[in-house]
């Protein structure tokens, strides 16, 4: 396939390096345009600006920090739908809320182009595998075109509903991913006293009824920070689940309903990024909480 990737952080970036090796050509563009680098190296085109992306690609893939960031992308004077949109497709993975693609879809129309909403579960390592989540939104005709090169980096992807649909069930499972980092440090706390060695009580808690697969893939990342030792570069850090938890209030605002435990642990996250810790991966999460909280509420 002919592929574009607007956004090459560290997600676009590995499914850059994905499609790569299944044997795709893949041309990259990004706002800062040293952030292409990577991809360039293994093998991707890069083009001077989104408009002539969408130009020199059949499927274009988006993946953008924010919804402000999207909006801009796509419309800009020289965005996506600058250039030869007709007939095109756009697949936008950003996580946002759902009246965001919402809105963004009927401009790509404009175009005479196809808009599915496809915001993915998984993080660096999937993405290179091909093993991420997707949850589509979009019409059965334009997820039926979208699917053979979603297949390619997600090991289950599933249409949703409508646009907006697949946004708000990302939303949904980024919740129940950051409540609990949060209740896993408060689980750590409460048997640090009792100094089991930390991968055997990450086994432990991995082999109860809990049975997350987060804690069972992650689960040695999660242990040696437990153990004071340096995991490395995160792939998911506290300012980037803070933003999305935002997001999530602001949905729960518009549908009338409460998310209390996401409350409370949007209070903890903004105190450790506050405290300096908003880049550290979720993983760290949880030896943050029994380090410093506990032993500031223990003070």
């Amino acid at each position: 396939m002919n592929i574009g990737i607007a956004g090459t952080g560290r997600m676009g970036t590995a499914m850059a390096v994905r499609l790569l090796a299944l044997g795709n050509t893949v041309r990259v563009w990004n706002r800062t345009p040293e952030k292409t680098e990577a991809a360039a190296r293994a093998g991707a085109s890069v083009s001077r600006t989104a408009g002539e992306l969408a130009s020199q690609s059949d499927a274009v893939i988006t993946i953008l920090t924010n919804a402000a960031a999207m909006e801009a992308v796509y419309v800009e004077p020289r965005g996506l739908l600058s250039g030869s949109a007709a007939g095109k497709l756009f697949i936008d993975m950003s996580t946002v809320r759902g009246d965001s693609h919402r809105a963004l879809a009927p401009k790509v129309a404009a175009q005479g182009a196809l808009f599915l909403e496809c915001p993915v579960s998984g993080t660096v390592g999937p993405a290179q595998e091909g093993k991420l989540v997707g949850f589509a939104g979009g019409t059965p005709e334009t997820f039926a075109r979208a699917k053979p090169l979603l297949e390619q980096v997600c090991r289950r992807v599933e249409l949703i509903g409508p646009v907006g649909s697949g946004a708000n069930m990302k939303l949904a499972v980024n919740l129940l991913l950051t409540v609990f980092w949060q209740a896993l440090g408060e689980a750590f706390s409460l048997v640090q006293s009792t100094h089991i060695d930390p991968a055997r009580l990450v086994d432990l808690f991995a082999d109860s009824n809990i049975s997350a697969g987060i804690l069972r893939a992650r689960g040695p990342q999660v242990a040696s920070a437990l153990a004071g030792k340096d995991t490395g570069t995160a792939t998911f850090d506290i300012d980037f689940m803070r933003k999305d938890m935002r997001d999530m209030v602001r949905e729960a605002q518009a549908l009338g309903i409460s998310l209390p435990a996401l409350a409370r642990t949007l209070q903890a996250f903004d105190e450790a990024s506050e405290a300096g810790y908003g880049g550290i991966d979720g993983t760290r999460y949880p030896a943050y909480w029994v380090d410093h909280v506990g032993a500031t509420e223990r003070a």
